[in-house]
């Protein structure tokens, strides 16, 4: 598949090996995989943060294998789950930083074609959000309210 503002293809990678169990030697059981989500995201990780920390200081290979639900619907579960899905908010993050480079270097014009397919990625993830009930109706995004939610 192409990339969405580039006309070229993306990088082939590396795939995982295919398992359909947890291993043995997994150390912790899916309940304390439960827990250490919810202890994770109240420190204010996210949920692909919170696979990277069980995965290299844990050593669950993989939590969807480990206790049959991903990251995300575990913290749905138990009532944690952010206000913005995370690929939302880091695009506004990309967008916020952008922009103050912008401010500081009038004259960097491919950085500011940069921040406008930034903006149009976020305003069509908007729009798939509010479409699939995820995101308010009336919600809207703007640079300025984007520094307000992220803060």
């Amino acid at each position: 598949m192409a990339r969405m503002h580039a006309r070229r293809k993306g990088k082939s990678s590396s795939k995982r090996p295919m398992t359909a169990e947890n291993p043995e030697w997994v150390p912790i059981s899916a309940a304390e995989i439960e827990e250490l989500v919810v202890k994770f995201t109240e420190h204010g990780y996210t949920s692909a943060r919170t696979g990277l920390v069980l995965r290299d200081q844990y050593g669950v290979p993989d939590v969807r294998l480990a206790t049959g639900k991903t990251v995300t619907e575990i913290m749905k579960e138990k009532g944690v789950m952010p206000n913005l899905p995370e690929d939302l908010s880091n695009l506004m993050r990309r967008a916020i930083s952008l922009n103050v480079h912008v401010k500081n270097n009038r004259g960097d014009v491919s950085n500011r074609r940069g921040l406008d397919l930034i903006e149009a990625r976020i305003r069509r993830l908007e729009r798939y959000y509010k479409k699939n009930g995820i995101l308010p109706k009336n919600w809207k995004y703007s640079l300025a309210n984007a520094e307000i939610m992220l803060k």
